[in-house]
């Protein structure tokens, strides 16, 4: 049986804090890789220390991409991931190099490696009236309409998962279809790779909350919340009539630094809220991990070595990229 001449990607997945980012730029750097990022936060300028972006010198050793794409008012989608994405992917394969996609965001993923079906695309006016309807009754109650209309699309969807809420909304209120019968019935062409995905998890639970909680405490110190006043000060972002319904600034750590320097919270309750409001974020990624049947889970710690001898099974089973 001839070898599937497919080009190779590896998908470095997985919560966040469970150690994509060392991992990914060890690998690209010993096998001959490029990092594409699969990270809605990374996609924004100016959000450096509160999205763990890669330090300059990281950025330096190994090519990245779809990382700065955008000023934090303005819009990008996952549509428009899975396009500039597709772009990357095809161009490092070109030449002769291996992408590895490394991030947590699983929409992303899923809109890069499955393919996003055509929909009504976003309407500024119903995302206000969305917004002011949530203002009254609560996201919760939202998600309770969701799932009276399409209980799919609700099972996916956590109750506070404000973003997709909304836009499975935004598309049944548009179209008088729910955002699962338009994702059934469209299934655009999937990316022509073969792809190994890898989930770095911790086993223990305890262990991820305690990186977690960590890494948030290095980014107090290197400054977050002076990154977050510098945010303040842009005009655009000053001047906007609801900042934090910005999809830049719903990223984790931020809205909750915003609300802080608003004087809503105390320092140490801020810290509080930002390292809840992480694990809550890793919870929705293990969830969302957990569908991707084809899969692989390891232990980064406790698994390195058979973390190793699969990725040595993908590449140089099937005559892939450089070896190492």
């Amino acid at each position: 049986m001839p070898a599937d001449p497919r080009p190779l990607v590896i998908a470095l997945m997985g919560p966040t804090a469970s150690g994509k980012t060392a991992l990914a730029l060890d690998w690209a750097e010993r096998f001959g890789g490029e990092i594409v990022s699969v990270d809605s936060a990374l996609v924004y300028r100016r959000l450096d220390i509160g999205s763990a972006k890669p330090a300059p010198d990281e950025l330096a050793r190994v090519p990245h991409h779809l990382i700065d794409l955008r000023e934090p008012w303005q819009p990008y989608s996952a549509a428009e991931f899975a396009v500039d994405a597709r772009r990357a992917v095809e161009d490092i394969v070109a030449r002769g190099r291996l992408p590895i996609l490394a991030g947590g965001t699983g929409l992303y993923f899923h809109a890069l490696l499955h393919g996003l079906s055509p929909m009504p695309e976003a309407d500024a006016d119903m995302r206000a009236q969305l917004d002011a309807e949530a203002q009254r009754r609560g996201w919760a109650a939202m998600h309770a309409d969701l799932a009276a209309i399409d209980p799919e699309a609700a099972a996916r969807i956590h109750a506070t998962d404000a973003q997709r809420i909304q836009r499975a909304l935004e598309v049944f209120r548009l179209s008088g279809r729910t955002i699962s019968d338009w994702r059934r019935e469209h299934r655009p062409p999937r990316l022509p790779v073969r792809v190994l995905k890898l989930v770095l998890a911790p086993a223990d639970r305890a262990v991820l909350h305690e990186r977690i909680g960590r890494r948030f405490d290095l980014m107090l110190e290197a400054g977050f919340l002076d990154e977050v006043r510098t945010l303040r000060e842009l005009r655009e972002l000053r001047d906007h009539p609801a900042p934090l319904d910005l999809p830049a600034l719903r990223a984790v750590g931020y809205r909750q630094a915003w609300e802080h320097l608003d004087g809503a919270t105390t320092g140490s309750e801020f810290r509080d809220r930002g390292v809840y409001a992480t694990r809550q974020l890793a919870k929705r990624q293990l969830t969302w991990l957990r569908g991707e049947l084809d899969a692989l889970w390891f232990d980064p710690q406790r698994q390195r070595d058979q973390l190793e001898a699969v990725r040595a099974a993908f590449l140089d089973g099937v005559g892939g990229p450089a070896k190492g």
